[in-house]
């Protein structure tokens, strides 16, 4: 597998639709970086966010997962001491075949104790990218809506895999929005 660069990310975006709303290089000013970078691209946060709570003291289970664990913000948001929130990317990805995606969380948030995490991106996944960001400290943390959070590193295969997320007619497919845990 190959890491791909900067061209090859843009001619996706462009002429395959790869990424949509795409942005052409970083923008900084006054903002958490977003945009294509060297050998990625860095996707915001959208507005929207499930923030964890605590206020029915319902358990977290993956297989029978409750929407009543979280309260639903708009705009820039504060995150508990030691809980998480979900969201999703602005922008919408169209994966290839030979390509597997993987993300990491951006630096600025790194270094203030939030964590990013999102699982692969598997050859033709499509849809708005459900993030998970963890506050891992004992104190209130903000988020700001509509700037960078993650960023995405294209994978390319030696070959198309045999069997996609699209031939699997995967659960996740073609979400939109803040996607909660399904069975």
């Amino acid at each position: 597998m190959s890491i791909m660069p900067d061209t090859w990310i843009r001619e996706m975006a462009l002429t395959e639709r790869m990424i949509e709303p795409f942005t052409e290089a970083q923008k900084r000013e006054g903002v958490i970086s977003y945009g294509l970078s060297s050998y990625g691209y860095d996707a915001r946060v959208a507005d929207e966010f499930r923030i964890f709570t605590d206020v029915d003291s319902a358990i977290v289970d993956p297989k029978h997962f409750s929407p009543h664990s979280f309260v639903t913000r708009r705009g820039d948001i504060t995150i508990p001491p030691n809980s998480f929130a979900l969201a999703h990317t602005v922008e919408r990805f169209r994966i290839p075949r030979d390509v597997l995606v993987v993300c990491l969380g951006k630096s600025t948030y790194a270094r203030c104790g939030i964590i990013v995490n999102v699982t692969p991106l598997e050859p033709e996944w499509e849809g708005q990218v459900t993030i998970e960001i963890s506050n891992t400290t004992p104190l209130p943390a903000r988020i700001y809506a509509n700037e960078g959070i993650c960023q995405f590193l294209f994978f390319k295969g030696a070959s198309p895999c045999e069997v996609s997320y699209a031939d699997r007619a995967g659960k996740y497919m073609h979400q939109s929005g803040v996607v909660t845990p399904r069975l």
